[in-house]
């Protein structure tokens, strides 16, 4: 299977990089200081949504702008602590991609997202964060917005992601989905393509824009 696109747009945790261990350290601190008890806490879905939505499901809304601060305050003192790492693939195959071909469209504030990037080293030309948005994923404001900025239909954009919420938002978009499973299994996820990971895909550069195709 081949896919052609003008445009890449990459879900950032979980699809080009991995801080499910400070996630899941960060927020689980977050809980305890909110007095937030552990079943309350294991019903709400984390992965792939605005914390914004995670906090509001959880707290008052008087508590959630505070909270809020809070959380990404954490977040961000722990990307030195190895919080977060390169998926295989990753590097390379972004390294393949013109500027202007691929953005960063990210559930992250734009805060947290520049600091789990710069990280790894990784310095997106486009990034969408949610600070950009009013409805995050799986809502296709995010994936619609980073077309727009990119000035490609989204018909011709292919969006990476691992998360089913970010899944629906591509199709939603009226995009191709590929699908990676690096948090989730194959068939929880449903996409255009499935693989493993980034390092399963190789993209080759056209005057017409990018092919995408499955190595092997």
């Amino acid at each position: 299977m081949k896919i052609h696109a003008q445009a890449l747009l990459f879900d950032n945790d979980g699809t080009l990089v991995s801080s499910l261990d400070s996630v899941d350290r960060c927020w689980t601190r977050w809980a305890a200081e909110y007095g937030i008890t552990a079943e309350d806490f294991a019903r709400v879905e984390l992965h792939g949504r605005p914390a914004v939505e995670i906090a509001a499901d959880l707290l008052p809304a008087e508590i959630v702008p505070q909270a809020l601060a809070r959380i990404e305050d954490l977040e961000v003192e722990d990307v030195p602590n190895g919080g977060v790492h390169l998926l295989p693939g990753t590097r390379a195959f972004l390294d393949s991609l013109p500027a202007e071909r691929w953005a960063v469209v990210t559930s992250a504030t734009r805060r947290l997202a520049e600091a789990r990037l710069d990280a790894v080293g990784i310095l997106p030309k486009t990034l969408v964060a949610a600070d950009d948005i009013t409805r995050g994923k799986p809502d296709p404001e995010p994936y619609l917005l980073a077309a727009r900025t990119l000035g490609v239909d989204p018909a011709h954009c292919v969006v990476f992601e691992d998360a089913p919420a970010g899944l629906t938002a591509g199709r939603a978009a009226g995009m191709t989905t590929v699908a990676l499973t690096t948090t989730h299994q194959a068939h929880e996820l449903d996409a255009d393509l499935i693989v493993e990971n980034l390092s399963a895909l190789s993209a080759l550069v056209t005057e017409q824009g990018v092919e995408i195709s499955p190595r092997g």
